[in-house]
Formats: structure tokens, C-alpha cells, sequence
């Protein structure tokens, strides 16, 4: 299905989504293999090795080095690779209330990262955004 591309209909139906459990980011240097037991939420390849994002308690578990202290909050509105304009409202909105925030699109959704101890607060000012759009 493809994803919804108009920024006014994307807000409206923003639906921000926060996961019980805290992540983290790590990096694997390329050629040094998998650790086992990692299930990663998401990778990307950088020149500096893998850059992983993960549940904590797994990344903790097996003992990789990360920076932990993250939430993730999903972007429930199905938007699609070619719509304009929508991690910007989110990340502006979330600037404007002193929130870092670290997006990763997906194929079907946006997924935002934000300090875990301003998860509740980040989830009120999207909330609030979609809020604004109806």
C-alpha cells in the first residue's frame, strides 16, 4: 500500500506510538562479525562500522558497548519515502521544546528517538501537533 504523501492529512493522523522499553545506539566495526544474541530495531552502514539501534536490556545483556537512554516513539501515519515536510514538522516541533530528537524513516513509518527521560513530554508535544492539524 502506498504511503500518504499530503504533510496536512500525515498530521492530522500522526498517532505517535511510544514503545515500553528503552534503546540504544551502538557501533560494530565492520568486519568484526555479529554479536550473538543482538537483535537489532535497525542498522545502518557507516564508514566507522555498523551503526546499531537496539533494546538496551539486549545490548546490556551481551555486553556491547553502547549509549543508552533512549525512547522510541512511532509515527503511526503510513507516509510515504516521497513526502515532504513531515520529519521536519516532527524534529521543529520537538527543538522547540529543547527535545533532541534522532529519526529513522522506514519504509512504512517514522520512528523518532528521544532522551528517555523526556519520553512522556515528547509524546505530549506530537500528541499536541497532531492535535493542532484537526
Amino acid at each position: 500500500m502506498p504511503g500518504e504523501s499530503d504533510l496536512d492529512a500525515l498530521l492530522r493522523d500522526l498517532k505517535p506510538m511510544l514503545a515500553e522499553e528503552e534503546h540504544g545506539f551502538a557501533t560494530i566495526p565492520m568486519g568484526t562479525g555479529w554479536p550473538q544474541g543482538l537483535v537489532p530495531v535497525a542498522t545502518f552502514a557507516e564508514a566507522e562500522g555498523a551503526s546499531v539501534i537496539a533494546l538496551a536490556s539486549i545490548m546490556e545483556g551481551i555486553g556491547l558497548d553502547h549509549e543508552g537512554g533512549w525512547a522510541k516513539i512511532t509515527i503511526g501515519a503510513n507516509s510515504a519515502l516521497s513526502a515532504v515536510g513531515l520529519t521536519a514538522k516532527i524534529s521543529g516541533v520537538l527543538a522547540e521544546a529543547g527535545i533532541s530528537a534522532n529519526i529513522v524513516a522506514a519504509y512504512h513509518h517514522d520512528h523518532v528517538f528521544v532522551p528517555w527521560a523526556r519520553r512522556d513530554e515528547a509524546m505530549a508535544v506530537l500528541e499536541k501537533l497532531s492535535k493542532v492539524q484537526e
